[in-house]
């Protein structure tokens, strides 16, 4: 366990680390002609850019206690203004640059938020389109027309000494972050984050698995590229600046900038989501191919799992171990194939972290046994991210870990997971019934359903509000079973339907890249756009085995007995996604009527 935050607040590290260490690199900065170069930011000039920004804000009128929310990509000014913001004492609201101008005003509205920063012309423009029923906002500024430099002009004439009055009036009960939940079942609350739960999740983060971080010698080096409106990139980027890990900053997630820019960076660790891995071996598996050697990966895979699969057992005292001739294919297919899956992150990263939605057993044996251990974890915007994680040095992959250091796990009667620590959150925003229904004698009421095995480790088997039951009285939780068909490289998202209805169906959508390719293979001869995916048999009877295979895992009255195939994927942009890229069912349910009608038609 580590100490708790008994004074100050997060803003605090930047002037001690730089006092302490004034030369070390905290940042890389991308250039903006060249993006494979980086600039480095020091400990030092970044407290300057901080001190100055904080007088710009002053300056402007923002006073301590004020909420100024933070509309952006993750890119440097977003950490800047956030620790500026700290520096006087003010809370950050963030707000994803995808929301809506209906969502903005909402957010803006309950905070009271006095001003707001955005990113580009587009962002201004939401706002502006509700600025007028916002009596509290007094100020949008633009981070691409230059209000960084002008606020440190602004704040030019303001005394040092002011800002460091302002941070020291700032205590751990204080609020750090009004962060939003991903909304996916129902209106996104506002989770009150302190500062000393900030300061207690990356305490105990950076104690506890900062030996996964980088080989000895080695300084961490982290891309952060998750959205830091998210509390799980939030917990990122302070992770790096409290401990002194050099950072960047990627705003794009699409694989065409996130692995150019692995290989540029050169990261020691990847903080990512499932959606990640989960490209990152189908853009493996697409080279594979374009080499004609596909079967050659596939093997390569098989033996990955049951290589890593045999070390897990091993590191739990449950088996020997790999025997010799899984030893020796491992050995030659490190050479020709696991290098080059460890190439696309830059070449340097031996684990990383995985949070935010379900990851599979599969995938993180696949990962392991390639040489890359990835650490899974669970947590909600309320308890400031992880709370349960993969011990180190023990991961046990298939479930969540175990009760992070200072926390609890403790399974309801009804099978409903509740956890309390110090990271667990002040409450919700202006929402004293929300937050009375949460939170219980100490315990926060998580909604996921989990088991615990007898070492403490939990596995996540669904939502309590997703659980679907049949008409014929079967309970079925989704989550697992899409999990299994997400795994097919062809399907990129998969829904269960079902409440009230006769027996579980699915809705499936494809991958636009691996449809192409696999058009490419079976040499079909229709049309390849998914919307003639639905018609075409022999892709039907792909998918059909894809459904039946997973089918073997539950009973009958389990198992999905119909399914649709859509004609495109599931986007953020039509509100079915998350930003954090989370499944929003009942908008999902609503979108697809038409389709959900036609599985039970016949």
């Amino acid at each position: 366990m580590v100490e708790p935050l008994r004074a100050g607040g997060l803003a605090d590290s930047v002037y001690e680390l730089a006092d302490r260490e004034p030369d070390r690199v905290q940042f890389a900065r991308r250039d903006a002609a060249d993006r494979d170069q980086w600039t480095p930011v020091t400990t030092a000039a970044f407290r300057d850019e901080v001190l100055a920004l904080a007088k710009g804000l002053l300056a402007e009128g923002v006073q301590f206690g004020d909420r100024v929310a933070l509309m952006a990509r993750t890119r440097y000014e977003w950490t800047l203004f956030s620790y500026a913001l700290w520096s006087v004492g003010a809370q950050v609201v963030t707000v994803y640059p995808t929301s809506s101008a209906e969502q903005v005003g909402w957010i803006l509205a309950q905070t009271r938020a006095v001003a707001v920063v955005v990113e580009g012309e587009d962002d201004a423009m939401t706002v502006g389109a509700v600025c007028d029923a916002l009596p509290a906002l007094r100020s949008i500024w633009q981070m691409d027309q230059g209000c960084v430099t002008e606020l440190w002009r602004r704040g030019a004439g303001v005394h040092d000494e002011l800002v460091t009055e302002r941070r020291w009036l700032v205590e751990p009960r204080c609020t750090a972050v009004i962060c939003y939940t991903s909304g996916t079942t129902g209106r996104p609350l506002g989770c009150m984050i302190t500062h000393a739960n900030l300061a207690a999740e990356c305490d105990t983060v950076f104690a506890g698995w900062s030996g996964l971080f980088a080989e000895p010698g080695q300084q961490p080096a982290i891309l952060a590229f998750l959205p830091l409106a998210h509390i799980y990139g939030l917990m990122v980027q302070v992770l790096c600046v409290r401990s002194g890990i050099l950072m960047g900053h990627e705003p794009e997630l699409s694989p065409s900038s996130l692995l150019p820019s692995f290989q540029s960076f050169h990261p020691t660790c990847v903080f990512a989501v499932p959606y990640v891995f989960e490209r990152i071996l189908g853009a493996a598996r697409t080279a594979a191919q374009d080499a004609g050697k596909v079967s050659l990966f596939g093997r390569a895979m098989d033996t990955a799992v049951r290589y890593a699969a045999a070390v897990e057992q091993q590191t739990q005292g449950a088996g020997k171990g790999p025997g010799p001739g899984l030893r020796a294919a491992h050995a030659v297919f490190d050479h020709m194939v696991y290098r080059r899956l460890r190439a696309v992150l830059g070449g340097r990263v031996r684990y990383a972290v995985t949070g935010g939605s379900p990851f599979s057993r599969e995938l993180g044996l696949m990962f392991a046994g390639a040489g890359i251990t990835v650490y899974n974890g669970y947590g909600l915007t309320e308890t400031t991210a992880a709370i349960t994680a993969q011990p180190p040095g023990r991961p046990r992959q298939g479930t969540v870990g175990r009760p992070m250091p200072g926390t609890a796990v403790r399974i309801a009667p009804d099978g409903e997971v509740w956890v309390r620590g110090g990271t667990v959150f002040a409450g919700y925003v202006d929402d004293p019934k929300a937050t009375e229904a949460a939170l219980r004698d100490g315990w926060l009421r998580t909604g996921d359903i989990g088991v615990l095995d007898d070492e403490g480790y939990l596995t996540i088997t669904g939502r309590k509000k997703d659980i679907i039951i049949t008409s014929g009285g079967k309970s079925v939780s989704p989550l697992l079973m899409e999990e299994r068909l997400r795994a097919h490289p062809l399907i990129s998202q998969c829904v269960l339907v079902g409440d009230n209805r006769p027996f579980v169906g699915a809705l499936i959508t494809l991958d636009a890249e691996m449809l192409r390719r696999w058009h490419q293979v079976v040499g079909a001869r229709l049309p390849v756009g998914r919307e003639h995916a639905s018609a075409n048999k022999a892709l039907h009877a792909e998918i059909q085995q894809a459904v039946s295979t997973a089918n073997l895992s539950v009973s009958r009255a389990e198992s999905i007995r119909a399914f649709r195939i859509l004609p495109k994927e599931f986007t953020v942009e039509e509100g079915l996604l998350t930003p954090s890229l989370k499944l929003r069912r009942d908008a999902v349910y609503k979108l697809c009527a038409a389709q959900i009608e036609q599985l039970y038609a016949n």
